[in-house]
């Protein structure tokens, strides 16, 4: 008795679980849309926050900054040049 219960609660529990999907920033794109509803989901395909907001109007979502955006931390080129005050 206890094997045919068992299975039928494994079997349960497999399919009732959806598959999970891992959220998806794309780098090469500094705004992202955030979309809301039964299914959230961010899409990252906007060059400027006024892009996405035309997106996103009449919809329930939000524009949000793509915090993995390959040129957000980039230091800027050049040679650092560092002032040193001389003591007299």
């Amino acid at each position: 008795m206890r094997v045919p219960v068992l299975v039928i609660m494994v079997t349960a529990t497999l399919l009732g679980t959806g598959s999970a999907r891992a959220q998806n920033y794309d780098p090469r794109y500094p705004v992202c849309l955030h979309v809301y509803g039964p299914v959230e989901y961010y899409e990252c395909s906007y060059v400027s926050l006024p892009q996405c907001a035309a997106s996103a109007s009449g919809r329930s979502a939000q524009c949000v900054v793509n915090p993995y955006f390959a040129d957000a931390y980039e230091e800027p080129m050049g040679r650092h040049h560092w002032h040193h005050r001389q003591a007299y």
